[in-house]
C-alpha cells in the first residue's frame, strides 16, 4: 500500500535486464515482472522498483543517490554478493554505529549494504 509522501518506487538503469534480474534473484531473493524488452519491475519483499533499459550506470562517483540495504550478517552478505557476480567497490569499513560495504551489480550500478550487528561501541 502506498503511503503519502514516502518513497514508493525505485528505478535503476540496466543494459542487460536478464543479468541484473539473475543477480538480484540469487543474491537477495527479489521477484521480477517482465514488462517487455525495455523494463523489468522488482519487489524485494518490501520495496517495489524497476530496471529500465539504458547504457548508463548509477554510481556515487557520478553524483547518484546511494541505495543502502541492511543485513543481519554483513560478512555473509558480502560473500553472497561476490559469489552471485557482484563487484566490490569498497571493502567492509566501520563508521559510527555500524559497518558497510559498497558493491556494483552486473550493470555497474553502485549500492551498499550496512549492519549494526557486531559493532563495538566504546
Amino acid at each position: 500500500m502506498a503511503i503519502d509522501q514516502k518513497i514508493d518506487y525505485l528505478e535503476l538503469p540496466a543494459k542487460d535486464l536478464d543479468a541484473v534480474q539473475g543477480f538480484y534473484e540469487k543474491a537477495f531473493g527479489w521477484s521480477f515482472t517482465d514488462y517487455g524488452p525495455e523494463y523489468r519491475a522488482f519487489n524485494d519483499g518490501q520495496q517495489d522498483g524497476g530496471f529500465y533499459l539504458s547504457d548508463k550506470q548509477s554510481s556515487t562517483e557520478n553524483g547518484a543517490a546511494l541505495i543502502v540495504f541492511y543485513a543481519n550478517d554483513l560478512e555473509k552478505t558480502f560473500e553472497k554478493v561476490k559469489a552471485c557476480g557482484g563487484s566490490i567497490v569498497q571493502e567492509i569499513f566501520s563508521f559510527p554505529g555500524g559497518r558497510r560495504f559498497h558493491f556494483s551489480d552486473p550493470n555497474g550500478n553502485e549500492l551498499a549494504v550496512w549492519s549494526d550487528q557486531g559493532v563495538v561501541n566504546y
